[in-house]
């Protein structure tokens, strides 16, 4: 991690699947403004929406909020906050892509017919439920670091999956079965219940902010949660309290190592580890 200061840092999360127009432009107006605030991190843009994790000053962050919210085509989106000691971003980045999550699916309208929402402090009931399907969208080595229990794991290796792994399932369970999704911060889910309301699965539900907003507001001892979070900065992991955990990043790899790991008679810290 790169140190800043003692000052903690405010971290942002958000997405908007809103229909976004004159990207190029918007592209260069976004990275003045965000290097004029001295904020990292990475902010991508597509016809679809905005995606973006930011980092900075709690006041530098909410302006750039604001200036997105002020957009005149931007759908209201939820911010997840969190903080840091260390700068976790080597730099600001503002992208031009087709898709603000990769799923390579023609004809998914996230805006119109994603699945239900269910807030946190709803979840855990739904998901206790004996006929809901809980299924996490995220790929196999997120998984790895935790979930809810009993959830669906489809074993994707990326986004991009997803879709034949649902149009597998739709051959094998019934489409009146009830389906409850969760996903980082909620963006996969946006588009993963879309798709499945498009092969045909009537009741999808997925979870309102994802497993960051569950974490920040359930309390770990009402919590079904186990595990850490995954997420994609040099945190590497959270907890609940969108506290930082206590797992790493293998330089070799590329997958997170657990303290277990660490302890591997097979692991070189900054070479390798038991996943290489």
């Amino acid at each position: 991690m790169m140190s800043q200061s003692n000052q903690a840092l405010t971290i942002a999360s958000f997405y908007s699947f809103s229909r976004i127009d004159s990207l190029k432009k918007k592209q260069v107006e976004l990275l003045i403004l965000c290097n004029a605030l001295r904020l990292r991190g990475t902010l991508l843009l597509a016809e679809e929406g905005v995606n973006g994790t930011i980092s900075g000053r709690l006041n530098q962050v909410k302006a750039l909020v604001a200036h997105l919210r002020s957009w005149h085509e931007m759908n209201d989106f939820e911010v997840k906050y969190s903080t840091s000691l260390d700068q976790n971003f080597n730099r600001m980045k503002v992208r031009v892509k087709n898709e603000i999550v990769t799923m390579g699916e023609p004809y998914i309208d996230a805006t119109t017919s994603s699945g239900q929402y269910v807030d946190p402090k709803d979840w855990n009931q739904l998901i206790s439920r004996d006929d809901v399907l809980v299924v996490d969208a995220r790929n196999t080595y997120e998984v790895s670091m935790g979930r809810f229990n009993g959830a669906t794991n489809p074993s994707l290796e990326k986004f991009r999956d997803f879709p034949s792994w649902a149009a597998e399932l739709a051959r094998d369970v019934d489409k009146s079965t009830t389906v409850a999704m969760y996903c980082t911060g909620g963006i996969r889910c946006e588009k993963a219940t879309t798709y499945m309301r498009k092969i045909g699965f009537d009741e999808v539900y997925h979870l309102r902010g994802g497993i960051l907003k569950y974490l920040e507001e359930i309390s770990e001892g009402e919590s079904l949660w186990e595990g850490e979070c995954f997420v994609f900065d040099d945190r590497v992991g959270l907890m609940h309290g969108l506290i930082e955990g206590t797992y790493t990043l293998c330089y070799g790899c590329q997958q997170p190592i657990s303290s277990t790991d660490r302890e591997s008679p097979v692991y070189e810290e900054g070479v390798s580890c038991p996943n290489c």
